[in-house]
């Protein structure tokens, strides 16, 4: 068998591969961003045979890079961003259309009119969901009814859906698993997560043939072996939504345990172990992982932009020249002087929901400069994350008194200091920051018996570092109201009636 695991990771703005070892150190990394396509405001592309070829290239690069070949591969771990829609034509396995991401806005008003025909509770009832653009159903519904030709190929049987996941493991081989997990099935607003199955009253809600739909595996099983690229015969053995691969690696094993993942969005999961609970906080209710028969289950807040935030600050108005940039520049300033930043570029989500909301900057003044813009900028990340945490806290009748944290912004120490100041609560960054490649490395590792238990992997979780409030909850106060109305400003200003 070989020595390592390899992660694939691939994510909204670029992909990875991270080869693990025995103990869940990461001894290789290779990462390629790739293009972002906005056709139209709000909507949101990728290329799917842009994502396949820097998804393969970092994948031979990470193993060259460790000295390595194939067979030194013990299994393939890959996570993905959720919810990202490709169709493809299964006789030349060519995409029908771009990618339509998550973050893609076009089905709002479709959404708006399912919510008007009265389809939210049999929605939320069957999927854990809220009926929204962000899930992939309404952007398959969009494919077929926008995309020439599309409709009758489905129903022919001649089109395959995929979410990222399916797409990649298509690829790997050649064609001959058309397969997802439970836990990117559970994202697609199509799958029942009481009975497991795709759910036929959804498809026919959605108009969507069932022959399009991938088969349903668990999270860490040998679904196949590799038959391109990569080098023939590596088991590929675990597969987890980016979210849930995460609450994986950072061992968030027992209910009540709260992860916050810093991407391009920002996500926190709750694990509530084996009983899916209906949110009364309008959280969405998802599978986190199913292993061998246990299937466990989550709470999660999606917030739509956090570390793109930073980036828009980069790309979009050019005060900061590289992301890392930013931490230095808000540190100039002592607090942000009344200035919030909401970013809702993609409308806003948990707990809110509002698909029409837009980003706003309220509380300008002739003194406001690019550090206080920065400041909250960060200030937005973290106000976000609290108002999930007080849904979490509100559903599931826990208090929270940790939260463990990963992603890219993890290593700005002062959004972490930040965020620990307003929640309250212990921020806990782990020594390994990869946590969702790694969790991928766990889940494949598994069904391999590279590890032998979950009792195994809980052993190689370290902290780094733990960030403890430093001011009292009383001086919060003020600061948490300026942010509720200027996220009320966000919405009036999306809301045209008069």
């Amino acid at each position: 068998m070989g020595e390592f695991i390899l992660a694939f990771d691939q994510g909204t703005t670029s992909s990875r591969a991270i080869i693990f070892d025995q103990n869940g150190i990461p001894v290789s990394v290779a990462q390629k961003e790739f293009t972002q396509y906005y056709p139209k405001p709000g909507w949101v592309e990728h290329d799917p045979d842009e994502i396949w070829s820097t998804q393969a290239g970092v994948a031979v690069e990470a193993i060259t890079k460790a000295g390595l070949d194939a067979g030194n591969i013990a299994a393939i771990g890959i996570t993905n961003q959720r919810e990202t829609t490709v169709v493809w034509n299964r006789r030349t396995g060519k995409p029908v259309y771009n990618a339509i991401v998550w973050q893609d806005r076009r089905t709002a008003d479709f959404c708006d009119q399912l919510k008007n025909e009265g389809q939210s509770p049999v929605v939320l009832e069957k999927t854990g969901l809220i009926i929204d653009a962000y899930f992939s159903a309404t952007k398959i519904r969009w494919i077929l009814d926008n995309v020439k030709g599309t409709r009758k190929l489905a129903e022919d049987g001649h089109l395959a859906f995929g979410t990222i996941d399916s797409w990649l493991v298509w690829n790997l081989t050649r064609g001959r698993l058309h397969i997802t997990d439970v836990t990117n099935a559970s994202r697609t607003m199509l799958f029942n997560i009481h009975s497991m199955k795709w759910d036929k009253e959804l498809l026919r809600m959605f108009d969507i043939p069932a022959s399009m739909l991938p088969e349903v595996r668990s999270s860490s099983e040998i679904y196949g072996k590799t038959s391109a690229q990569l080098g023939f015969g590596i088991p590929i053995a675990g597969i987890a939504g980016d979210q849930q691969a995460s609450l994986f690696g950072q061992m968030c094993i027992e209910p009540g345990m709260v992860k916050n993942t810093y991407g391009t969005g920002c996500f926190m999961m709750m694990n509530i172990g084996n009983i899916p609970i209906t949110s009364k906080s309008k959280l969405i209710t998802t599978i986190a992982w199913q292993i061998g028969n246990d299937t466990q289950y989550a709470l999660e807040g999606s917030i739509f932009i956090a570390g793109a935030v930073v980036q828009w600050l980069r790309d979009g108005l050019g005060i900061i020249k590289k992301s890392e940039d930013i931490e230095k520049l808000a540190a100039k300033v002592k607090d942000s002087d009344g200035v919030y930043f909401v970013p809702a570029f993609a409308g806003l989500g948990a707990p809110h929901w509002n698909q029409h909301a837009r980003g706003t900057l309220v509380g300008i003044t002739r003194g406001t400069t690019s550090a206080h813009i920065a400041r909250a900028a960060l200030d937005s990340i973290a106000y976000q994350t609290l108002e999930v945490l007080l849904a979490m806290q509100n559903d599931s009748g826990i208090n929270i008194r940790e939260l463990r944290v990963d992603g890219g912004a993890t290593v700005n120490n002062q959004l972490m200091q930040i965020q620990s100041d307003l929640l309250q609560v212990n921020v806990v960054r782990p020594k390994i920051t990869e946590i969702t490649a790694l969790g991928a490395a766990y889940l494949a590792g598994l069904a391999v018996n590279y590890w032998n238990d979950i009792k195994d992997l809980k052993q190689q979780w370290q902290i780094d570092r733990i960030f403890s409030p430093k001011i009292e909850a009383e001086e919060n106060h003020s600061l948490i109201k300026g942010w509720h109305r200027a996220v009320n400003a966000s919405k009036v200003w999306a809301d045209d009636s008069d």
